[in-house]
């Protein structure tokens, strides 16, 4: 099974990499325009020099089964664009784009070449997240802190609010009959934003503060007089009565804690079995999404 990593940042090489290049039966391909990069990356895995590509028009040469792309979110498009377009089944970083217009489009050219397409939102398969959605939830809330980061707020919310909005949509028990957004922007920088949805018997909150003194993740499920609590994705703390902790163990893989790996391996099962993926349901995480951006900016503008 050959199987392309384009684009060799962070994220890479912290995550995606160490998963893949330990699966037995994946012919792995590296491609980014960093040559130093490139070989760095390529000696530390031992591939072959044959398997390191400078462009994309060679790493398309090799007759790709999957692809994972890896790249600045400005890139996506054009990528993805072109790996559709040639037939290969593509898992990309979220978000798939920062316009909606632009997500919309590589849904359509997926499903018009009936070729997998899946966004990366590995907080679904984190194994803290996946228990939660086991617990009841009449109330849900998450936070995603970060300290000293105030930012543009389409690039804030696409690039990491949205991981908040898709992990509310994951846990939400019902059909959500209302959406409220809040937040502050100055100097047009977001420094905050609140996202609320509810529906029948329950509620779900999304919290970012990017002044916050911490960096943080948090998500709490309740209900039925119960709560779950996950804090940075490692450590699980049950409350009924008596609080008990679940610390994950010293020996699982970053990657595994956060979901990177089942996701990876979800999305290469499926190519093996010839299962096509659809991104639909990724697309109403994006359009939410988008009217966060627009709920904020109004806000900005009417302030």
């Amino acid at each position: 099974m050959k199987v392309g990593c384009i684009g060799l940042g962070d994220i890479a090489q912290k995550a995606y990499l160490p998963v893949l290049a330990l699966q037995p039966g994946v012919d792995l391909h590296l491609q980014t325009r960093t040559p130093g990069t490139l070989h760095r990356v390529g000696d530390s895995l031992h591939l072959p020099h044959g398997q390191r590509h400078a462009d994309l028009d060679a790493l398309l040469a090799q007759d790709l089964d999957a692809a994972f792309v890896h790249t600045p979110t400005t890139t996506h498009p054009e990528i993805v664009t072109r790996l559709l377009k040639a037939g290969i089944p593509t898992y990309v970083d979220k978000p798939l784009a920062y316009e909606l217009a632009d997500s919309e489009r590589l849904i359509r050219l997926a499903e018009e070449r009936n070729v997998s397409l899946a966004v990366g939102f590995n907080r679904r398969y984190a194994p803290g997240y996946v228990q939660c959605a086991d617990h009841p939830r009449d109330l849900v809330l998450m936070q995603k802190n970060r300290v000293g980061l105030p930012e543009e707020p389409r690039t804030m919310i696409l690039d990491d609010f949205i991981h908040v909005v898709d992990t509310l949509r994951f846990l939400v028990p019902g059909t959500v009959d209302d959406v409220t957004v809040r937040g502050r922007v100055e100097g047009g920088l977001l420094h905050h934003v609140v996202l609320q949805l509810s529906g029948d018997g329950f509620t779900a909150l999304g919290v970012m503060n990017r002044l916050s003194g911490s960096a943080e993740e948090i998500l709490e499920v309740s209900g039925q007089d119960s709560k779950r609590q996950v804090l940075n994705l490692a450590e699980i703390v049950d409350h009924k009565g008596q609080p008990t902790v679940r610390r994950r163990g010293d020996w699982v893989p970053v990657a595994r804690q956060r979901g990177i790996e089942q996701a990876a391996l979800a999305f290469l099962d499926a190519v093996r079995a010839g299962k096509v993926l659809s991104a639909r349901d990724a697309l109403a995480t994006h359009e939410l999404c988008e009217r966060v951006v627009t709920a904020v900016r109004e806000r900005a503008v009417a302030l």
